[in-house]
């Protein structure tokens, strides 16, 4: 066969994208070097720009095309017209005898190969200029699956050939100024993994929203992969931490989260269109696409292919429903997040905000006010008013004009990885996709609030909200003794500071995780047999849908949130305080109730450390040890250290450190470190002996000033007496870090004094603290700060 027409995957590299376009020069490549790495990707050729040329050639189009071309340039004709006229003509073209004689030869031995008669191929674009590192070209040429037969396959290429020219790629092209005549089209023909009975998706080696690049994120869905491709599906979730997946003994997958996946593109019958989309069912839209092992076995081949290309990777993968194998069909370098200098840092913060109208999944992290502009169809897009939010159900790159023009994007449908998504972050647009019925609740003109700047999810709020934005600006941060941390507690938000160059967490505050993650009760859970509460009982049934065991659920999300805090500044410190809610607030818990005492002054209550070796609470404290354990045991996070609040004796340390034991949590085991939290009189009358009980203190400064000074934190009438730097509080400071390095414990303090007051900093640094942790748009100033006060200055000492 002539090799000018057509090449096996196996004999092309990466620098053969002028003869076959990124996308065939990528499949060539994964099959020549990274099969001995595991990853299997489908047999398969590719026609040439040659043989493009060609086809042109013979049917003499160069001439007609550079025409319709230039009428578009001189405004004679409208955009959609000149591609029609475009498209037509190459459709109705003759192939060369020798092309087609080329491209069927090619066809038959790779039904040879495959032991099948006319067997069933994906029919793909690979434009020559398509997929390099500067330029995204997703979706702008088409793709054909389960095409078979010769007749089939060489309409399938020349519709391909025509698709260089879609309305779409016309555009993409004059805007980045490509050169129409210059651009060739190869057709990659690939054996068809079965996933229209099996699964299929895309994964990114980076984090698409915040550019943390030590995540893979995977979404999947049932049948073919263009359901996630065009964002006509919610799919799965999973997000799996990639410095961990070296060792086979751990599961670090961070998140999973069940899509709705409410239809699926399969295999239609003979006559029919090769594909159609058809509903799921219950059972499909309620389980997992994939098991834990087949996350962990993507994510390593995502891996492999990051490594080999040596930058971030956009891969689309197949789950064949026949022999359960998995496989990559495409990958290519990621387009948006790699590109960011990363100085660049905004954080935004919503200060006043109406009621929550729509979540999705959020797309940026940016805060849009504006009104909304809803629209059908993009033949619709000459209503849409300049600066509106675009609702619409999803889009596809025919609404690339109007998403230009638009302030943020909602959709009802789509994943991280739809084409919403993608061209909202290629164009910097905040978007909220996947919101299930923003087209029905939202109203022309409506004055809204587009909100992603909370972390994965994204928030729609009626009217204009009240927001604040703060430029970070990372250059130039001085280092210092005294490490500074960062204080965490939303896990959809963590990955989001992952550039600041901070020491690690100071406090991870599991009630956040649990209030807002698990939201039911623990001992809810444990107890839900007995539960009399038919209302918390049907909520928690909602809540535990597809875990067999109601505590499991718990575990679960517990561990899964918390490693998200845990991943984000790996593989430095993060400490994670054990659930510090007062009864009222654990009470407001979903089945809460029945298991917390009613009491006059909550804050002195039963809180803390009593309630983890009590009957009311044991078996609760239990499940948070659990979680603990399996994040550092299972999915591998040994630099999360456990932190015990508000623990009153030394007795009580011990019958705590008894109880954690039991269950698994022994101080010092595999390297374990227990902190406790210094906010009590007594932790620093006694902070010797409980120096000896654990490996460091956190000081918690608003409960040591309370109660070192009879205070409440909450009084509007005694505010001007609450003051950490009063010098009873600041004797019980330095005295607590003078005791502990003594007894060789290391010494924090986690609060917002440090922020509000550079003077306060000043004196922790004096007093030689080990620790500072801070909000995170906090930190620059607060490192600044401890750096100036580092400079030259000697440590004090309690006086008595």
């Amino acid at each position: 066969m002539p090799a000018q027409e057509v090449v096996w995957f196996e004999t092309l590299g990466r620098g053969d994208v002028a003869l076959v376009g990124g996308k065939n020069a990528s499949l060539g490549e994964m099959v020549r070097h990274l099969a001995q790495r595991g990853v299997a990707v489908p047999a398969g050729f590719a026609s040439t720009a040659q043989a493009f040329r060609r086809f042109i050639d013979a049917n003499q189009l160069n001439e007609s095309i550079s025409a319709t071309l230039q009428q578009l340039q001189a405004g004679r004709v409208v955009l959609a017209e000149a591609g029609d006229t475009i498209r037509r003509a190459i459709i109705q073209g003759e192939w060369p005898p020798e092309t087609a004689g080329a491209i069927i030869d090619a066809y038959k031995e790779l039904c040879r190969r495959a032991g099948k008669e006319n067997a069933d191929v994906a029919v793909r674009s690979s434009a020559t200029a398509e997929d390099l590192p500067d330029a995204s070209f997703a979706g702008q040429q088409e793709t054909f699956l389960n095409i078979r037969g010769e007749t089939a396959l060489l309409d399938a290429c020349r519709r391909c050939f025509a698709s260089l020219f879609t309305d779409r790629a016309i555009s993409y092209r004059q805007a980045k100024g490509f050169n129409h005549l210059k651009v060739a089209l190869s057709v990659g023909v690939q054996l068809m993994v079965r996933s229209d009975i099996g699964g299929a998706g895309v994964m990114f080696t980076i984090d698409t929203e915040t550019g943390f690049n030590k995540i893979v994120v995977i979404d999947a869905a049932w049948g073919l992969g263009e359901t996630v491709v065009q964002g006509a599906v919610d799919p799965d979730e999973y997000q799996v931490f990639k410095p961990l997946l070296s060792d086979p003994s751990l599961t670090p997958i961070v998140e999973k989260r069940l899509g709705g996946k409410a239809q699926k593109l399969i295999y239609a019958k003979e006559g029919d269109r090769p594909t159609r989309a058809v509903p799921t069912s219950k059972a499909e839209r309620a389980a997992f696409v994939l098991t834990d092992s087949e996350i962990l076995a993507l994510a390593r081949w995502a891996v492999a292919i990051e490594d080999h290309y040596g930058c971030p990777m956009d891969i689309e993968w197949a789950k064949d429903g026949e022999s359960g194998a998995l496989y990559v069909v495409q990958a290519r370098p990621e387009t948006v997040q790699s590109r960011k200098a990363p100085s660049e840092f905004r954080s935004y913060r919503i200060i006043s905000k109406g009621r929550t109208l729509l979540t999705g999944l959020s797309v940026g992290d940016a805060v849009v006010n504006g009104p909304v502009c809803l629209i059908e169809t993009p033949q619709d897009i000459g209503r849409f008013v300049d600066g509106a939010v675009l609702v619409t159900e999803n889009t596809d790159p025919d609404w690339v004009p109007i998403m230009k023009r638009a302030a943020a994007i909602v959709t009802d449908r789509g994943g991280r990885t739809s084409h919403a998504a993608i061209v909202s972050r290629e164009l910097g647009l905040p978007a909220i996709v996947g919101t299930g019925d923003a087209t029905r609740l939202l109203h022309d003109e409506q004055e809204v609030t587009v909100s992603c700047a909370e972390g994965d999810q994204g928030y729609v709020y009626e009217g204009f909200a009240e927001f604040e934005i703060k430029e970070l600006d990372l250059r130039g941060i001085p280092a210092t003794r005294t490490k500074v941390m960062l204080n965490l507690a939303n896990p959809a938000a963590a990955f989001r500071w992952w550039r600041i160059p901070a020491d690690g967490v100071g406090l991870a505050r599991m009630e956040f995780v649990v209030s807002n993650h698990i939201k039911a009760h623990p001992m809810a859970l444990v107890n839900f047999d007995s539960l009399e509460d038919q209302q918390a009982r049907q909520t928690i049934v909602e809540l535990t849908q597809g875990y067999t065991d109601k505590t499991e659920y718990f575990v679960d999300r517990l561990a899964r949130g918390l490693s998200r805090i845990a991943a984000a500044l790996y593989p430095n410190p993060v400490i994670i305080r054990t659930s510090d809610f007062k009864t009222n607030e654990y009470a407001n818990l979903v089945g809460g109730a029945p298991f917390e005492p009613k009491e006059e002054n909550p804050m002195i209550g039963f809180r803390g450390a009593s309630r983890y070796y009590s009957p009311r609470y044991r078996d609760g404290f239990a499940l948070e040890c659990q979680a603990l354990r399996r994040l550092r045991e299972d999915m591998g996070f040994t630099n999360v250290i456990v932190m015990i609040p508000f623990c009153r004796s030394v007795g009580e340390a011990d019958r705590v450190l008894a109880v954690m034991a039991e269950n698994g949590l022994r101080r010092g085991d595999k390297g374990l470190e227990v902190y406790v939290m210094c906010e009590i009189p007594s932790n620093v009358i006694l902070a010797k002996a409980f120096a000896e009980r654990f490996d460091g203190f956190s000081i918690g400064s608003n409960d040591l000033t309370q109660l070192t000074l009879g205070v409440d934190r909450d009084s509007e009438e005694l505010a001007e007496l609450f003051d950490e730097q009063n010098e009873a509080v600041e004797w019980m400071i330095a005295n607590v870090i003078g005791e502990a390095h003594k007894a060789g414990a290391k010494v924090g303090l986690c609060g917002q004094a440090p922020s509000d007051h550079p003077e306060f900093a000043a004196f922790l640094v004096r007093c030689g603290i080990d620790s500072i942790s801070v909000s995170p748009d906090s930190f620059v100033a607060v490192k600044r700060q401890v750096a100036a006060a580092e400079t030259g200055v000697a440590t004090v000492s309690a006086k008595p």
